[in-house]
Order: structure tokens, then C-alpha cells, then sequence
């Protein structure tokens, strides 16, 4: 009895009002499929350099379903030095990802791979990691514990311990302080489990530009508390040093 009370016109304004996230939802695709690619002055990993003051070339494809689930692979030119000769990365990810009001969270599995990179006695540096994290607006939170050893380090390959357990937690900050150009903030603290010595933090402080049609600029200055006499290799370089690092990328 109470509906009857209500104007024709506003009745039917009602019901288009209940159609619209119906139509939403029907208009959405069930699944996006993007590509990246970049150049870098230097690939920079969790504040090491993998490709010792070098240029590297990088790119990914990435796969998401209107449900949340997503899939991607990830690939990087490196230096084969710190990396037992390896001639690229190449990662494989995959996870669940939603939004609940304005925090969004996400959880997945990572797995790093080396071709060509062994360390002593064969070890692979395959890792294997799951990692959990929670974005508020501009704060995110991560959390990442690798399955198996830490990139080969274990005592056939001529370390104190296994290194099964380690754990990497970061906080970024990614603040839009003018149109179009967002400070990057990150610090991060890596354990390695069994061998404390090559524990570390990393930190980053950078700035990017959306220069449009997919295109991101950056410029950052990054460190580390590495020690340098374990993270220096024959060569000289100091992969856990302080360094600026430039990079163009676009998606598409």
C-alpha cells in the first residue's frame, strides 16, 4: 500500500535506479589482459642491484578476472655476476585481490627463477614465496615469506644454514601531491633465516610522472644497510651501495 502512495514518475526512476548496477555489472568484462615494459638505468631488487649499475630492460603480462583472481609472468634482463651466471629473471605470480570499502587486500604466490644461474654445487636460486597485503588509500602493507631457501642459500651451496622461513616486510607510500605526480616513499627489512649476517633494510625515496597514454616516468634514490663486504663482488661492484635509479615505463 505504501509503494501506491509514490508518484508513476518516481516510481520508475526507482526501478532504473535498481537496472543501472545491474547493467554495470553485465558491461564489465570478465576479464582485462595488460602488457608493461620498461627501461631501467639500473635493476634495483628490494634495494640490490641485480644488474650492477647497468641499463635492463624489463617487461610482464598480466591477467585478471572480474573475481578477483589474477595470473602474471614478469622478466628482467640482469648481471650474471651476483647471480650464479644467470642470463635474465623471469617470475611467475598468480593470487586473489579485493576491495573492501576503502581497504583493498591481497594475497599470492611468487616464484622467482634464474635461467642459466646455479650457485655452488648446482643450487638453484629458484625461490618460491606467498605473500599477504593490505592497501588504505595511499599506504600499503606486504608481507613475504619465501617456501623453500632464500635464492639458493643453504649449506650445500657453502652457507651457514638453510634459509627456509626468510621473511621480507615493506610499507610504501605512493602520495599524489600534484596532478599527475606521485612521491614514492618504501622501506623495507629482509631476514634471512639461519644466516642473520646478510640481514638488511632498504629504503626509497623517489617521485614519479604520468606522462599519458600508459606512460610513467621515474627517478628515485635508493639504499640499504647491507654489509658491504659481503655484498661486494670480485668485480668491485657493491650491489647493496646507495644509487640513483631512472625509469620509463609504459602499460598497455
Amino acid at each position: 500500500m505504501a509503494l501506491s502512495l509514490i508518484p508513476r514518475l518516481t516510481r520508475v526512476a526507482a526501478a532504473c535506479a535498481l537496472a543501472l548496477p545491474l547493467m554495470a555489472v553485465a558491461d564489465t568484462p570478465a576479464y582485462t589482459l595488460t602488457t608493461n615494459m620498461g627501461l631501467v638505468s639500473e635493476y634495483v631488487f628490494r634495494g640490490m642491484t641485480y644488474s650492477q649499475g647497468r641499463a635492463a630492460v624489463q617487461g610482464g603480462i598480466d591477467f585478471a578476472h572480474q573475481s578477483g583472481l589474477y595470473l602474471g609472468i614478469w622478466s628482467s634482463s640482469v648481471s650474471g655476476e651476483p647471480l650464479g651466471g644467470a642470463v635474465s629473471e623471469v617470475d611467475y605470480y598468480g593470487g586473489y585481490s579485493a576491495a573492501v570499502g576503502d581497504f583493498t587486500y591481497d594475497v599470492g604466490l611468487l616464484q622467482f627463477t634464474f635461467p642459466r644461474g646455479k650457485l655452488a654445487n648446482n643450487v638453484s636460486l629458484g625461490t618460491l614465496e606467498v605473500y599477504g597485503g593490505i592497501t588504505w588509500k595511499m599506504v600499503n602493507l606486504k608481507y613475504s615469506r619465501t617456501l623453500g631457501d632464500y635464492f639458493g642459500v643453504n649449506e650445500e651451496s657453502g652457507y651457514r644454514a638453510g634459509s627456509k622461513g626468510s621473511d621480507y616486510i615493506e610499507a610504501n607510500i605512493n602520495y599524489e601531491f600534484l596532478p599527475g605526480w606521485t612521491a614514492n616513499l618504501h622501506a623495507g627489512r629482509q631476514s634471512v633465516r639461519g644466516n642473520t649476517e646478510f640481514n638488511f633494510s632498504d629504503y626509497k625515496v623517489g617521485v614519479s610522472r604520468d606522462l599519458g597514454a600508459g606512460w610513467v616516468a621515474s627517478l628515485a634514490w635508493i639504499d640499504t644497510t647491507g654489509d658491504a663486504m659481503l655484498y661486494t663482488y670480485p668485480s668491485g661492484v657493491n650491489v647493496a651501495a646507495a644509487k640513483w635509479v631512472a625509469s620509463i615505463k609504459r602499460t598497455f
